[in-house]
């Protein structure tokens, strides 16, 4: 590796190299195959991407997955620092702060950007931009987070300043006390209003999606709906509705919908069509309603339609104005 490429990536490296000297007593083979042997600690496939990524020399040359090393080649290796490793790293992320106190903080999260770190999404989520502007978040589990939400949906959640309340908001959570409400543009015209009770898993066929149709490790699921306006666009019939959760599985209102023939807008995953301009699920969570840890007070809390959704409303022709 030269020296210009370490300086590039000297944040992401251990600033001590690994050095092995193949053993005599190894023959030669392929430069991932005798590296998982010096590093058993590490997957093969994870040791190839150090390779691709010039992380590996031998004998002082930029190493090749595929070339065939032996008995008494120098193997160095400049160990990258995982990604995960940095998922709770303060960083500065925007967001906006709706109400807060010693319990809580009540954030508007835009669509786009990742609640929690996890694969694909280790950093520049909601949880490093906690971390950054709230340091003290990292004294609480998860930084506080009680609830998610999807990465394209907007809108509120509410954040524990203490392991204390964040075990009280959890604890609403589970006796369904936490009011949350929901509004979505969905293809079609959906009835006035009806409760969708359908168990919720792992789809069986695509890995990422979840399901009501025979899914992997279902669990209990309920969504209650409303219809608050019609309308039309181009020659196609769309619906205004308000979501109200009982239960929170993961997709829940986006998997409930399209599993009664009303996709959101935008959503590709569960059918949803671009429609109106949509360019992620048209889904917001417009309200949350919860008490106060401390105080048992409760707090109430509303949030306005992020700009690209009112746009998609905007482009779409109401039979009455949605409220």
């Amino acid at each position: 590796m030269s020296d210009t490429t370490i300086s590039q990536q000297d944040e992401f490296i251990d600033t001590e190299p690994r050095i092995f000297r193949v053993p005599v007593s190894v023959k030669g083979d392929r430069l991932d195959k005798i590296l998982a042997q010096l590093i058993p600690e590490h997957s093969r496939s994870r040791l190839q991407s150090w390779i691709e990524s010039g992380y590996v020399t031998v004998n002082e040359k930029q190493g090749k997955v595929r070339q065939i090393v032996g008995a008494s080649d120098i193997i160095t290796v400049w160990e990258p620092i995982a990604e995960e490793s940095l998922a709770f790293t303060p960083e500065p992320v925007e967001f906006t702060v709706l109400g807060q106190n010693s319990q809580w903080i009540v954030v508007e999260k835009p669509a786009g950007l990742v609640t929690h770190p996890g694969a694909g999404n280790w950093h520049g989520t909601l949880l490093n931009g906690l971390l950054y502007r709230f340091p003290e978040l990292s004294q609480v589990p998860r930084a506080g987070i009680v609830h998610r939400l999807d990465k394209d949906t907007s809108g509120l959640l509410v954040v524990a300043r203490t392991e204390q309340a964040q075990t009280h908001l959890v604890r609403q959570l589970q006796a369904r006390t936490v009011g949350r409400e929901y509004v979505a543009l969905v293809m079609g015209r959906v009835m006035p209003q009806g409760i969708i009770d359908a168990p919720i898993g792992r789809d069986r066929k695509v890995p990422v999606r979840m399901s009501t149709d025979r899914p992997i490790a279902p669990k209990e699921a309920r969504t209650h709906y409303a219809l608050l306006a019609s309308g039309m666009v181009e020659d196609k019939s769309v619906s205004w509705v308000r979501c109200k959760l009982e239960t929170g599985r993961t997709h829940q209102i986006r998997v409930h919908l399209s599993s009664i023939g009303h996709p959101l807008l935008g959503d590709e995953l569960y059918g949803g069509k671009p429609w109106a301009g949509a360019q992620r699920q048209m889904l917001h969570a417009r309200r949350l309603q919860f008490i106060d840890p401390e105080t048992e007070t409760v707090c109430e809390f509303e949030s306005a339609l992020a700009q690209d959704m009112q746009q998609v409303i905007a482009n779409i022709q109401w039979e009455e104005a949605p409220q």
